[in-house]
């Protein structure tokens, strides 16, 4: 008895000591990680503060230099027997240009009510025909399909494959892909392609959701599709917010295969560089879902998108409320036009629908859901971009502050496991970098018009004759001006490190996560508790009111020649033209005057950069510590990817290898050219322009439909890329017979054409493939056939 007694206690003292070794294991686990954790915060918030204040003090301080030194230079200018003509001169002039631009600013309030009375209509320049209504359709939505009418002049084929431009609906309305001539639809129809706009009305449809704008965009791609039965499958391009919006139509709709175009589009708006991208920590700093679910409440369940063009706006004050009103001033006469004709498109304010951005805001900025493959569109019918089936292009730029290349881009690294899981479903994947435009320059400027959008629209001929991968398409050798420019497009293998390499890390995306869990938790509060009582004190007439009382309406109306504040100034402005005498160039006033211009702008650029590194150093403070990252865990979490092993197992993959060593002469061109290129650094757009024509025109490839081609470039590539040996020693299989070999080595040989500086690589893979074939091998490449290594991981190689 006693001695059960002893065994019991000893055996529960053992217990206690277990767990309590345990519990202290936990803790110095937990302990260490909060450690780990805020030394993280620590260096973020060093990071931040050390970038932020060193591009503060280079950019102002160069600034401050170039002002002082130009107010010096001013002095010596200021001469006595001058001065008084100089400045009789300049004061008659500033005078007039004063009255000009308040006549300018009086049309642009009378274009905002005439563009507000209309419904706002696209600001397109060119006619077009409505060819479908989402209004009319069962289930309706404020959006429609339009034809855009050519030009005099203007030819397009029938049979070229069709455009569709989406625009953005992020506030504005839509035309800005085609508001003038050197323009994504102006680009498209001189190369003879038939263009059609998705275009959308100002208010929506009562109840209308994101799900039933992705029904009505699919169904319009599907009635171009109808409409031209005979061209290529259409391209869907996408402005910023029209950018996921057709990745999402594509996600949902696998059976629209033609190419869809990114430009910059916010597919990954976590993602950024410290010290950089303000914009994406609005949403830890000012609040998360709640906000826009309040002010639609008090919209009578209506969000009002001026207040989101107020948030681009604030984004860059310095241009937005004095730069952009000055060069107006500085030449009413010329910039009025173009001055007004932007305003127009700018001044257009829409309206969603509550749950439309809702889903915006919580699933996709703040959850960021869709990279995380949890977005779901409509109950049970979750997101995938993997769904998607038709070759994707991504255009950023490094001067975009709104969608920088890592928003653009890093959703690959989170979808795909590398790029070979990308060749091994059959997918393409084509990115473009500008160094400097800005957001909206990527949509309007006429020189990247003329060149990245002339280069995309070149490459969206071809596509289809891609071997699946990851691409970086490059423009060289830019020769000429304007309408004459000619350049040259190079297509460069890329690897995820590539993409990878664009960011300084993700580590600070922990804090991201920690957002979307408060914003859900601060959502439920709002919903439970102050939701009633905001609905339940708004009217629809209260709505209206506070829309038409919203800042930049009233600033609009306020100018209009309907406001007494504008009484007489067309009077005097026709009087200030009748009589108009500019100052000369040299007047030294103008430069004070410009010299004095750039002074509060870069006042007002000092205040912004001063509350965007507040913005970043708040946000790390509040949300990369421990707690919050402990907080936020559970949405951290990326989506699962795959490993090799569960790749070689889909069903594509094992029957095409499987049957690796039947077939013809398709498979053994189509074989022979992705092994070619896999081993090359890269290659011109030529030798895709040659190899599309042979590849849709030409024996054995000509009596192949547009999916069997496509099957045989995935197969091919499965092949070539998990079993490089094998594809090499199966040739002769395929080209059993003398006539066969022959037809394919000259294909090759006019496909490929002169290679300049081909790499090592490519040269011993001409040698292997000269022996495998027993062709007679050039003398330069006689040496010993190399082994390559399949490892299902090629080592980032350029085609």
């Amino acid at each position: 008895m006693t001695s059960n007694v002893q065994a019991n206690t000893l055996g529960t003292s053992r217990t206690l000591a277990d767990d309590t070794g345990y519990l202290q294991d936990r803790t110095a686990i937990a302990v260490a990680r909060a450690l780990d954790r805020s030394g993280l915060q620590w260096e973020m918030l060093s990071q931040a503060a050390s970038l932020n204040a060193r591009r503060i003090a280079e950019n102002h301080t160069e600034h401050t230099h170039r002002l002082i030194q130009g107010f010096a230079d001013l002095a010596t200018q200021m001469t006595p027997a001058t001065v008084a003509r100089n400045w009789s001169e300049y004061l008659r002039d500033a005078g007039q240009r004063v009255v000009l631009t308040l006549d300018a600013l009086r049309e642009r309030g009378d274009v905002f009510l005439e563009h507000e009375a209309a419904g706002c209509p696209p600001v397109l320049a060119y006619e077009y025909e409505v060819v479908a209504d989402g209004a009319d359709l069962e289930r309706p939505c404020n959006y429609q399909l339009l034809r855009i009418i050519p030009p005099e002049g203007v030819a397009v084929d029938d049979q070229s494959r069709p455009y569709v431009i989406i625009d953005p609906r992020a506030g504005h309305g839509g035309g800005i892909g085609g508001f003038k001539p050197d323009s994504q639809v102006g680009v498209a129809l001189a190369k003879g392609h038939p263009v059609y706009f998705v275009n959308f009305r100002r208010d929506p449809v009562p109840g209308q959701t994101l799900a039933d704008v992705m029904h009505a965009e699919a169904g319009f791609v599907r009635a171009v599709r109808a409409r031209h039965p005979d061209s290529p499958q259409p391209v869907v391009i996408g402005n910023c917010q029209g950018g996921w919006a057709t990745l999402l139509m594509a996600a949902c709709n696998p059976d629209l295969t033609g190419p869809l175009v990114l430009n910059g589009a916010p597919v990954s708006p976590w993602s950024g560089e410290v010290g950089e991208n303000p914009m994406r920590y609005n949403g830890g700093v000012l609040g998360g879902t709640w906000q826009p679910m309040f002010w639609s409440d008090l919209g009578a369940g209506q969000f009002d998108g001026a207040n989101l063009v107020m948030n681009f706006e604030q984004l860059n004050p310095s241009r937005n409320y004095f730069g952009k009103y000055f060069d107006l001033y500085r030449d009413p006469e010329g910039g009025r036009e173009r001055f007004i004709d932007f305003e127009r498109w700018w001044g257009g304010f829409f309206i969603l629908n509550e749950k439309e951005i809702h889903w915006i805001v919580e699933q996709l900025f703040v959850g960021n859901r869709l990279v995380r493959n949890t977005a779901q569109l409509e109950p049970g019918v979750p997101l995938d971009i993997k769904a998607v089936r038709g070759p994707i292009f991504v255009f950023a730029s490094h001067g975009d502050n709104i969608t920088p290349p890592q928003q653009a881009l890093n959703w690959i690294a989170d979808t795909y496991t590398d790029e070979e899981e990308i060749r091994l479903r059959g997918q393409r994947i084509i990115y473009m970098l500008h160094e400097e435009v800005g957001h909206l320059g990527i949509f309007v400027s006429s020189k990247v018009a003329r060149k990245e959008h002339s280069g995309l629209t070149s490459t969206l001929e071809t596509v289809e004759a891609m071997a699946p991968g990851l691409y970086e398409m490059q423009i060289e050798n830019i020769e000429g001006e304007g309408a004459e420019k000619r350049f040259e497009i190079r297509f460069v293998e890329r690897r995820l490190t590539d993409v990878a390499a664009l960011d300084d890390g993700r580590r600070d995306e922990t804090g991201f996560a920690a957002v979307a869990e408060v914003s859900e938790l601060q959502a439920g509060l709002y919903e439970t508790f102050a939701r009633p009582a905001v609905q339940a004190l708004t009217t629809p007439s209260t709505a209206k009111a506070l829309r038409d009382l919203h800042p930049l309406r009233v600033q609009r109306a306020a100018q209009s020649s309907q406001s007494t504040a504008a009484f007489g100034v067309q009077q005097l402005a026709q009087a200030a033209r009748a009589q108009r005498a500019p100052a000369a160039p040299d007047n030294p006033f103008l430069t004070a005057e410009k010299l004095t211009a750039d002074w509060v702008e870069q006042a007002m650029d000092l205040g912004r950069d001063l509350r965007d590194a507040w913005y970043e150093m708040t946000f790390h403070a509040l949300w990369n510590g421990p707690l919050a990252a402990t907080f936020g865990q559970q949405q951290a979490e990326r989506r699962t990817l795959p490993d090799l092993e569960s790749l070689r197992a889909l069903p594509e993959v094992k029957s095409a290898l499987a049957h690796m060593g039947q077939g013809g002469v398709a498979e053994a061109v189509v074989r022979i050219l992705i092994l070619l290129g896999g081993s090359n650094r890269s290659y011109r757009s030529e030798m895709l322009d040659r190899w599309s024509d042979i590849f849709t025109r030409e024996e054995p490839f000509a009596d192949l439909s547009v999916e069997r081609r496509q099957h045989l470039l995935h197969e091919q590539s499965i092949i070539a890329t998990l079993d490089p040996d094998g594809a090499v020693e199966t040739l002769p299989d395929l080209l059993a017979h003398p006539e066969d070999q022959a037809l394919a080595v000259a294909l090759i040989d006019r496909i490929i054409g002169e290679v300049e500086a081909p790499t090592p690589e490519l040269k011993a893979m001409a040698r292997d493939l000269c022996h495998a074939l027993n062709l007679k091998t050039p003398k330069e490449f006689a040496e010993t056939p190399t082994k390559r290594k399949a490892t299902g991981v090629r080592k980032g190689r350029k085609i």
